[in-house]
């Protein structure tokens, strides 16, 4: 992993903020939840994702604005309400997040220099670390990752 990107630390440009800030946060919530259950739609069939039964997880993205909180109900992803209260938290700019999805950065790195913080239940975020390590870039995973790689560059010289 290249530690020379944890020295840079742009933030989502306040142009690039008005989409979300004026799009209600259900649609925000709706969109991220559908597009977890595509992505992890076979680690839900084979219940690698278990260990988030019943549990709540928010993802606040600190430069976009963004909180968003889901749970595992029935093998799905579900939307939670903004004002639910969360068994994590997982707090980070768009460019820590985009690290951890293009595999610039390993989530250890990412945890222990704080660029993305946990709070809450530490035996949870310890599965959430895991998982995320786990997961196999195979083909399905190529456009994503080739996405937030490209992402994360492109933040890198804009910011």
């Amino acid at each position: 992993m290249n530690s020379q990107v944890l020295k840079q630390n742009p933030v989502l440009p306040a142009a690039l903020r008005l989409p979300f800030k004026f799009t209600p946060a259900g649609l925000h919530s709706r969109f991220f939840v559908t597009s977890l259950n595509r992505l992890f739609k076979q680690e839900l069939a084979e219940d690698e994702l278990d260990f988030m039964e019943n549990k709540v997880i928010a993802l606040q993205v600190k430069d976009a604005g963004l909180n968003l909180r889901f749970t595992l109900q029935q093998q799905k992803i579900k939307a939670c309400h903004p004002k639910c209260g969360a068994d994590l938290t997982m707090e980070g700019t768009v460019y820590d997040f985009l690290l951890l999805a293009s595999r610039r950065e390993d989530p250890d790195t990412l945890f222990f220099n704080r660029r993305l913080k946990l709070s809450g239940d530490t035996e949870l975020g310890l599965y959430v670390k895991n998982f995320l390590d786990a997961i196999d870039l195979t083909e399905r995973w190529k456009y994503l990752h080739l996405l937030s790689d490209k992402a994360s560059r492109l933040a890198e010289k804009l910011g």
